[in-house]
């Protein structure tokens, strides 16, 4: 059974980012680390291996050459192998682009099940599970809370969003699943685990490896460029409402939909 594991590295800490000439994020200047939610997924591979046989699992990363620190992480907390995609055409894509480069990347690999998490800690967009599922052509199953496998089929739960109970799910394998942070703990790494991590096989490709020309519209055309940059204005951080309990209620309801928590 193959695994693969989807990783990115995000900055250590929020307001660290910063931008290249372009105003595009440029994270190689700032300090890294694997974002949370994939360590989850690394969790749940880790976990799926311990209940089977012949499970291999590699963790694929792709972005420039700090973004290995998160393979590294993802080794030390279980995957066999780890995959960086490193190539300077890469730099500023967005969604499309990065579905289109780790879907060639698996292809390549081979797979069973792609896990990864819910959404990135940078753009919390959600999409790239999705995406990856379709340009795949397997099966999705997002936001699970539980999985576990069943020879080739995968069961998984999820809240149903309405606050009414759970969704369960199942899906033939190949599949690619997306896990919460409901879906189990992630435990820390032995220390013996991250010193063998470093002697892990890691593999670097390029978008040539892949098959990808820089030309193709699913990069060099669709890369995002930012045109501008403005901090939010912080909104206030009470407010005192001194009225009768009529107009009170109804400045409340006109500040809940100016919010748009209504």
């Amino acid at each position: 059974m193959k695994i693969v594991v989807l990783t990115k590295h995000v900055p250590q800490a929020i307001g660290e980012v910063s931008f290249g000439p372009d105003l595009t994020v440029d994270r190689s200047a700032v300090r890294c680390r694997l974002q949370d939610a994939d360590e989850y997924a690394v969790e749940q591979a880790a976990r799926i291996a311990c209940r089977r046989l012949d499970v291999q699992v590699t963790a694929l990363t792709m972005g420039p050459s700090g973004a290995s620190a998160a393979l590294r992480t993802a080794l030390a907390r279980g995957a066999d192998e780890g995959v960086h995609i490193l190539d300077d055409a890469l730099h500023g894509c967005d969604a499309p682009a990065t579905s289109l480069v780790l879907a060639a990347a698996c292809r390549r690999l081979g797979f069973d099940v792609v896990l990864c998490g819910t959404a990135s800690t940078d753009s919390a967009m959600s999409v790239i599970p999705a995406m990856l599922a379709e340009r795949l052509g397997v099966p999705a199953l997002c936001r699970c809370d539980t999985l576990r496998t069943d020879e080739d089929l995968l069961h998984a739960t999820r809240d149903d969003g309405a606050g009414v109970g759970t969704e369960n799910l199942t899906a033939a394998m190949p599949a690619v699943v997306s896990v919460t942070d409901r879906s189990g703990e992630p435990r820390y790494p032995r220390f013996e685990a991250i010193a063998d991590a470093r002697q892990k096989l890691v593999r670097t490709w390029s978008l040539a490896d892949l098959g990808i020309e820089t030309t193709h519209v699913g990069l060099a055309a669709a890369a995002t460029k930012v045109g501008k940059v403005t901090r939010a204005e912080t909104p206030p951080a009470t407010a005192t409402v001194t009225e009768d309990p009529q107009t009170a209620a109804v400045r409340i309801a006109d500040f809940l939909t100016q919010q748009q928590f209504l």
